[in-house]
């Protein structure tokens, strides 16, 4: 299991606890004056239930001390298993990690730069590539399937990520209707309810609308998890000049009492049950009128959220290995790595969206095999400065600076594959070397192994009787 947590890594912070108790308090507010739209009878039966008003137009308001509740009840930590039921994943404290994104429209080439329209074959071989790559913790779609009915195109697309990989879902869903059959094929595959209530395969994602609004099926989706016990993610997407205010801290204000009304109806409805809180926090280009994905400002309300969760001790749902770049290129790693470094050095818990090109339309697997070489280099960052006897080689120096060299030095063999990180697919070469081999680019290397991994890596099968009851419940999903 990968456990990038260390107590000596390095740390990024945006706030001081002034701060935390201002964007928290500014929050409350929010919900308390303000109010939201929650269009869930049953959603608002429990809310008035609890203590909170409805006025004439529809706007419920929530008193801070349900906030409060919900925060305290929900849990720290919530331990992942993959679909053999092998422990993999604890998400909580600064523990970070990485998975695809999901539903994307394109998927392009990283050779030809052809784009085309995603198909359930690209799910497929999505999951496969990832179920293959080493530092991708968990998958998601990475397409939505054009070719299939609506009605059944999530079910779909969740078995076809379970059929190619083992490793955890994240999955999306229309409707209660999609999450009841997911929750029935994980049933099977994990050998009846109490088994998976007690090893958990996936966390749903699920959205209000900004500003302000908790559509039925959103809410609908969360009060199912809340009562199966499946961990879900309620985060807003608002877009700051567009749905949101335009400045940072306003920004995450709106964006983190919109989550916090998901979570306080997710708390009446099974206290303690796994929750994990979020923002996607797109920025309005003014100039070009897209939501960016990688604005400076998109990453320091991104950071800010990361933060507050961590004021709260509550798991966060984060982002990683995108870019507004249309094609996998120098654009596209520049803002990939950056943004996958900031969510790692701030303890971001399940990033997703790795791989994700053109302000969120776009899936390039290259990226996905480029973006798995830098998570592991940043987690050998992260692993932080060793310091002891050893490490610090007082002695060594002193003999190797006699000498004048330390390549012979026991010392410098004893560490060597221990302390150096070594890169599959950067170029270390001199450039004789590098015009030798080819003058091959990053993602034409990427290329090369995207292709070797889909020519010979194939995920543990589904047991075959299980496999026939699972396509049976797919075929009957209406």
């Amino acid at each position: 299991m990968n456990d990038p947590s260390n107590a000596f890594t390095p740390r990024l912070t945006f706030l001081s606890e002034t701060d935390k108790q201002k964007i928290y308090h500014a929050a409350l507010q929010v919900l308390e004056h303000t109010g939201m739209t929650v269009q869930h009878d049953d959603a608002v039966r429990r809310l008035k239930a609890a203590g909170c008003r409805q006025d004439a137009s529809g706007l419920v308001t929530i008193p801070a001390a349900l906030v409060e509740n919900a925060v305290a009840s929900a849990p720290a930590n919530i331990p992942m298993f993959n679909r053999d039921g092998d422990h993999v994943m604890d998400l909580g404290g600064r523990r970070a990690y990485f998975g695809t994104g999901s539903d994307l429209m394109y998927h392009v080439d990283g050779k030809s730069l052809e784009r085309t329209r995603t198909r359930l074959e690209h799910i497929s071989r999505a999951a496969r590539v990832c179920d293959a790559l080493t530092n991708i913790d968990f998958i998601m779609s990475f397409a939505h399937p054009h070719e299939i009915d609506a009605q059944r195109a999530y079910l779909e697309s969740f078995a076809a990520m379970a059929a190619n990989s083992v490793k955890p879902i994240v999955n999306t869903a229309d409707r209660r209707d999609d999450l009841s059959a997911m929750w029935e094929i994980s049933k099977i595959i994990r050998g009846g309810e109490s088994q998976l209530r007690e090893k958990p395969y996936w966390v749903q994602y699920a959205e209000p609308i900004s500003p302000l609004k908790h559509p039925f099926k959103s809410l609908d989706k969360l009060i199912f998890c809340a009562e199966t016990g499946m961990p879900v993610i309620y985060s807003p997407a608002p877009i700051a000049g567009s749905t949101a205010p335009m400045t940072v801290a306003g920004h995450v204000v709106q964006g983190l009492a919109e989550c916090f009304l998901g979570m306080v109806v997710h708390q009446l409805t099974a206290p303690g049950a796994p929750f994990l809180m979020g923002m996607g926090a797109a920025v309005l280009d003014m100039a070009t009128s897209q939501c960016s994905y990688n604005a400076p400002e998109y990453l320091m309300a991104y950071m800010t959220m990361v933060e507050m969760s961590h004021y709260f001790d509550i798991p966060n749902w984060g982002y990683a290995g995108t870019s507004d770049s249309q094609i996998p290129d120098g654009q596209a790693t520049f803002e990939a790595g950056l943004l996958t470094y900031m969510s790692a050095a701030a303890g971001s818990n399940l990033n997703h969206d790795v791989g994700y090109l053109d302000f969120g339309l776009t899936g390039s697997l290259e990226m996905v095999v480029i973006m798995d070489e830098v998570i592991d280099q940043i987690r050998r960052i992260q692993k932080g400065v060793e310091i002891d006897e050893d490490h610090l080689a007082v002695e060594v120096i002193s003999q190797g600076g006699r000498q004048g060299q330390f390549l012979t030095q026991p010392h410098t063999l004893k560490h060597l594959r221990t302390t150096q990180w070594r890169p599959n697919l950067l170029c270390r070469h001199g450039y004789e070397q590098w015009s030798a081999e080819g003058r091959t680019s990053l993602v034409d290397r990427a290329h090369d192994r995207l292709n070797r991994i889909l020519g010979s890596h194939t995920a543990s099968p589904i047991d075959a009787k299980m496999a026939g009851a699972i396509d049976r419940l797919v075929d009957g999903f209406k």
